[in-house]
């Protein structure tokens, strides 16, 4: 039974965000357990290359240039993977972020609606979208973040957000079952281009960093340990469970 616990041999995996960094972790690490992963991003060339790599190394993978703020775009989504691989099992709602500091009391309002329609409304229209075209068995999985739960001064913004994804995941578990089930990653130190941007951190402040957050793991995250939780979400190992929100953090 173990040899099967983790097999998505028979399963068609959309993730978006796709291109780099935790979405190119996932994607990677879902293809080598055997699933077919539809790679979706707005940059073309990273969605592309994330693909090529994956078929590389003898695995099945299409690149989708998506805006997940596009309703449009997202149907569309959905109905590459299914054009391409016959149906959809897996959807892993990745794409988001914010490379904005401010004070909520000075923050742009702007900046505000573009990061809800990322972080927040995105999640609910793809979830949707994928809930109407997933086979019996479907998963989905939320990309969340610590934020939502540890407030970061000058991100209120994107936490407030991922709160709310935290709670969509929730909510969408008990109206969506049994048929899929619904469930959210809260990664923590992850060092990913949006996070390096957002608090406008190089590589050579990566060591501090580590030092200063004193995790009981005593090192960052990686997009493969992110990867890999995804993975125990979407296979059957975790066939009991949904609405749950794991943090992933090395203990922070």
């Amino acid at each position: 039974m173990s040899t099967t616990l983790f097999d998505l041999s028979d399963d068609v995996a959309v993730v978006t965000g796709a291109g780099r960094g935790i979405g190119e972790g996932i994607a990677t690490t879902l293809a080598e357990a055997g699933a077919a992963v539809v790679c979706a991003a707005r940059r073309l060339d990273e969605v592309e290359r994330v693909a090529k790599g994956i078929r590389d190394r003898g695995g099945r993978a299409i690149a989708v240039q998506t805006d997940v703020t596009n309703n449009d775009a997202v149907e569309a989504l959905a109905q590459a993977a299914i054009n391409e691989f016959g149906h959809l099992d897996i959807w892993v709602n990745n794409a988001g972020g914010s490379p904005v500091q401010s004070p909520l009391t000075k923050l742009d309002p702007n900046e505000w609606n573009a990061t809800m329609a990322l972080n927040l409304t995105a999640v609910w229209v793809c979830t949707n979208t994928a809930a109407r075209h997933m086979r019996d068995g479907g998963r989905v999985v939320n990309i969340s973040s610590r934020a939502a739960v540890s407030p970061i001064v000058g991100s209120g913004h994107y936490a407030a957000a991922k709160a709310a994804v935290n709670s969509l995941t929730q909510t969408f578990a008990k109206e969506l079952g049994p048929r899929i089930r619904v469930n959210c990653i809260m990664p923590g130190a992850v060092p990913t281009e949006i996070m390096m941007t957002a608090l406008q951190l190089s590589d050579n402040d990566l060591p501090s960093l580590e030092k200063r957050l004193r995790l009981p793991m005593r090192r960052l995250g990686t997009p493969g340990d992110l990867g890999a939780a995804v993975l125990y979400f979407v296979s059957p190992a975790s066939s009991w469970v949904t609405g749950q929100i794991l943090s992933v953090d090395g203990g922070m």
